[in-house]
């Protein structure tokens, strides 16, 4: 099982997912208002305030925070545990090949949530926003799932030339 490519692919897909979850991906920043310029930082676990002098006292909640990041947050759990389910999988390719396409399928969806709340965001919390290291993860994470794809569809074509042979 580990010493097939793929494996190793899908182990480093699950490896990133877990890192995505505590690392933020975007970083929204207000413009100065009173002398103060706030900045947010959005992950997997929710929308942070780095600005630590302000007193939300005098705002109401409703207008700094996003409501409801639970979509990122089971795109980003979503990432790592199919790619974990993948690799136990082995046994059967073609069930293995069909589930790295749903996984790939879940790092393009994770760019179309995170838009959403790029959407949100730049209209409730902050007019700038930039995005961070973390956000490149899906990508690399997408990469991995298609070559891992292949390394499966080249398994099963070296299977079937064997059983042909017998």
């Amino acid at each position: 099982m580990i010493q097939r490519r793929q494996t190793i692919y899908l182990l480093l897909i699950v490896i990133l997912g877990t890192i995505l979850f505590f690392i933020p991906v975007i970083q929204f920043t207000s413009p100065i208002e009173s002398g103060i310029q706030r900045m947010f930082e959005l992950g997997a676990t929710g929308l942070e305030e780095l600005t630590e002098e302000y007193s939300y006292a005098a705002q109401d909640l409703s207008s700094v925070t996003l409501k409801g990041v639970w979509g990122l947050s089971a795109a980003t759990l979503l990432i790592p545990i199919v790619a974990l389910v993948i690799i136990f999988l082995y046994r059967k390719r073609l069930v293995q090949a069909a589930a790295c396409i749903l996984e790939a399928c879940l790092c393009l969806g994770y760019y179309g949530v995170l838009l959403i709340y790029v959407w949100f965001g730049k209209h409730n919390v902050a007019r700038e926003w930039d995005l961070l290291f973390g956000s490149c993860i899906p990508l690399i994470c997408l990469v991995l799932t298609l070559m891992a794809v292949r390394g499966i569809l080249k398994d099963e074509a070296l299977v079937r030339a064997a059983d042909r042979l017998r």
